[in-house]
Order: C-alpha cells, then sequence, then structure tokens
C-alpha cells in the first residue's frame, strides 16, 4: 500500500539523494533510483530527471501566472458597438476595416472614444476580437427555427407546367 507524501518531503528527499547520485558508481545510482521511485512514486526517467538538476531548478509545484487585462470594459463596449453596426460579423471579417467603421460610428454619434481606448480598439487581434465576444454570441444566437411552411400556401400559389401555356395570349412568342 502507498502512502502520500507531500511535496516538501519528496523535495527534502530529492535534495539529500542528489549529492549520493552524482557521486555514486552506476550499480549504486541504480539503487538511489529504485529507492525514491518506490518512496516518491516517480517514474524512473523522471526521478532521473530530477537527480541530475540543480536543486534550485526543481519546481514540483505549479506556477499560477496571473495575467493582466489589456482590454478593458470600455473596450470591449466599443467592439460590441462596432461588432452590432457591422451585423454581427466574426473577428477575422471585422478586424480589417475596424479603423474605418470606429470612424463613421463617431461621425455619426454612436461611439466617442478617448484615445487610449481608440488605439487599444484598433490594436485588437482577430482571434481576441472572437474570445472578447464569445459571451455575446451566445446571448444573441438566434435558436433553430422550428417553423414549418404551411401546405395550405403550396395549394393557393398558381404554378405553370409545360402544358398549359396559352399560346393565343398577346406577348408569347413563338419560335420558327
Amino acid at each position: 500500500m502507498k502512502t502520500k507524501i507531500s511535496f516538501q518531503t519528496k523535495n527534502e528527499l530529492l535534495n539529500q539523494a542528489r549529492s549520493n547520485y552524482r557521486l555514486a558508481k552506476r550499480f549504486d545510482k541504480i539503487k538511489i533510483i529504485n529507492n525514491i521511485t518506490e518512496i516518491a512514486g516517480y517514474g524512473r526517467k523522471y526521478a532521473i530527471i530530477l537527480l541530475n538538476r540543480e536543486s534550485k531548478a526543481i519546481s514540483l509545484l505549479p506556477k499560477s501566472t496571473i495575467r493582466k487585462t489589456l482590454y478593458n470594459e470600455d473596450v470591449k463596449r466599443a467592439l460590441i458597438t462596432a461588432w452590432q453596426a457591422a451585423n454581427c460579423i466574426c473577428g477575422k471579417r471585422l478586424a480589417p476595416f475596424l479603423k474605418d467603421l470606429v470612424a463613421k460610428l463617431e461621425k455619426h454619434g454612436h461611439l466617442s472614444l478617448p484615445n487610449n481606448v481608440r488605439t487599444k480598439l484598433f490594436s485588437i487581434s482577430p482571434a481576441t476580437i472572437d474570445r472578447l465576444l464569445s459571451k455575446e454570441r451566445i446571448q444573441n444566437s438566434k435558436g433553430l427555427s422550428t417553423t414549418k411552411s404551411g401546405s395550405l400556401l403550396k395549394k393557393q400559389i398558381k404554378v405553370r407546367t409545360f402544358a398549359d401555356w396559352n399560346e393565343t395570349t398577346p406577348g408569347f412568342l413563338k419560335q420558327i
């Protein structure tokens, strides 16, 4: 039965074994690797990699990176306005003419943007446009139509077939 060991304990075990591992002969290294794989639960290759690294390079806990949001709510609102004015097209089609569209929207009074928002809006990539508009697309999406065309309407519309052409009325040309 395997017992779970904390990351700190595994790290201490590796630090102690590292100095012995580097000075050991081949058969002694095999014994050290076997001990570490049994105690820590690592695979053999991963244990070898950890033993060959410097102690500062070991990071058993994943580092979480928090990115700063580049595009704030003002940029998002302006982008939504431009997107709706462009009839909700995709980001790849919206990005090339976003400058012209924003200029027209500002000219007609639908938008008024400060310079910092305008520069961020013009530097936005098509993929980022799609990512920022993903929630809006879901909210504005139209579902599948469940209506069916009526059969009564089909019966009321007269359709000409090849047999019912009236050749005697004016406007008909006969080819000879």
